[in-house]
């Protein structure tokens, strides 16, 4: 085969991959606004009771009107200092720990029960005595997000880093690696991929336990906007906060996966 022939084999291969990526592309994009003009119709139609799903033009309109009085960015705000630092608090712990216990054996074997045991209880069962120990302040929040958030992440550091190939930690043992080689160049980068789905996993636990714990004891942020916004029976602002929680948790993902495109390229 000649040089040229090759060449324009390679260009074709290239763009066939080009088109199946914008069809990809495309069919993510056409399935949510398939979902919403199928719900506009049939609220605008009828054939669904409108008082309790509103059509999305008009949910939109009331978005827009929430987001013009500054009303709606407040709760935002809070919502996502809530959900920023918690996620924080739960992660970081999480993956040191983690990073620990699947390097060292006896903290495997003395944190595990605990973790086990802990970790089906929910959180916001746990909700009272965090209330009762840090108050109804912004403390309260944050820790019950960093505790839904901590168990799946410490979980898939922990499997990660014992599902590394053995060979890796030999040939750094024969060569005299410091426990901070094994610590930074070893396990954390062997356990990324497996990590990064705990993490993953994580940021969507954060966002379901934000709106419940704004639901008790909190008096702003997007869970306290759905949930009085439903006692009052003002049904379009309660979908605001639950389109504006679909919203963040799909950005969130995208931007994990962009951070585990970079981190984690060989995945």
């Amino acid at each position: 085969m000649s040089e040229s022939k090759a060449i324009q084999l390679e260009k074709q291969e290239w763009r066939r991959q080009r088109r199946q990526e914008r069809w990809k592309q495309l069919l993510t994009i056409a399935s949510p606004i398939f979902l919403l003009l199928v719900w506009e119709f049939l609220s605008r139609t009828g054939l669904v009771d409108a008082r309790f799903f509103p059509p999305p033009t008009a949910i939109i309109g009331t978005f827009l009107s929430m987001a013009a009085s500054g009303e709606l960015f407040s709760h935002i705000g809070i919502s996502l200092f809530r959900i920023i630092a918690g996620f924080l608090l739960g992660v970081i712990p999480a993956i040191s720990l983690g990073l620990l216990m699947g390097l060292y054996s006896p903290l495997r074997h003395f944190f595990s029960p605990l973790i086990m045991a802990l970790m089906p209880i929910p959180t916001l069962a746990l909700l009272p005595i965090i209330l009762i120990v840090f108050g109804v302040g912004e403390t309260s929040k944050v820790v019950t997000i960093a505790g839904s958030v901590f168990f799946p992440v410490i979980i898939n550091t922990v499997a990660g880093v014992v599902n590394i190939d053995r060979i890796y930690l030999d040939v750094a043992r024969n060569y005299g690696a410091s426990s901070k080689d094994f610590f930074l160049k070893i396990a954390l980068p062997g356990s990324l991929p497996v990590m990064m789905e705990g993490v993953q996993m994580g940021q969507a636990i954060a966002l379901l336990t934000i709106v419940a714990a704004e639901m008790m004891g909190a008096n702003a942020g997007i869970g306290y906007l759905i949930w009085t916004s439903y006692k009052a029976f003002l049904l379009k602002e309660m979908f605001v906060g639950l389109m504006l929680i679909s919203l963040f948790g799909y950005l969130f993902s995208l931007l994990l996966k962009g951070i585990q495109a970079k981190v984690v390229p060989w995945k």
